[in-house]
Formats: C-alpha cells, structure tokens, sequence
C-alpha cells in the first residue's frame, strides 16, 4: 500500500505527485487492472503468446537496424 506524508510546508501538489510516483513504481494501477475481470486459462495463455511474439518481432527488428 503506497502512503505519502504530508511534510511541513509541503504543497499538497508537490505530496499528490510523490504519490503518484509510488503508485506507478509499485505497479498498483496494473494490478488493480488485472484483477478487475476473471480471465479464463487458456485466455491468459493466448495473451502471454501474443505478448511474446510481439516481443520477438520488436526484439528481431532492432537486431536488423
């Protein structure tokens, strides 16, 4: 759980996007996402394939620059 302290002095906008940096840095937004919706197996497993050709095309192509 990402929590941020208010220091002295402190703008609340300096605080909100420390706040925001921890969040991203702790992947909560994408794990909040995730778990959103049930995904059947064989659905995951279909999408970390496509994911992974997706990677090794994008791997394959810088290799040939």
């Amino acid at each position: 759980m990402a929590e941020v302290y208010l220091n002295e002095g402190e703008p609340i906008d300096a605080a909100l996007r420390r706040f925001k940096r921890k969040v991203q840095q702790e992947d909560i937004i994408k794990e909040v996402k995730r778990h959103s919706y049930y995904m059947k197996p064989g659905e995951k497993r279909r999408l970390k394939q496509a994911l992974a050709r997706k990677h090794r095309r994008k791997k394959f192509r810088r290799e040939r620059e």
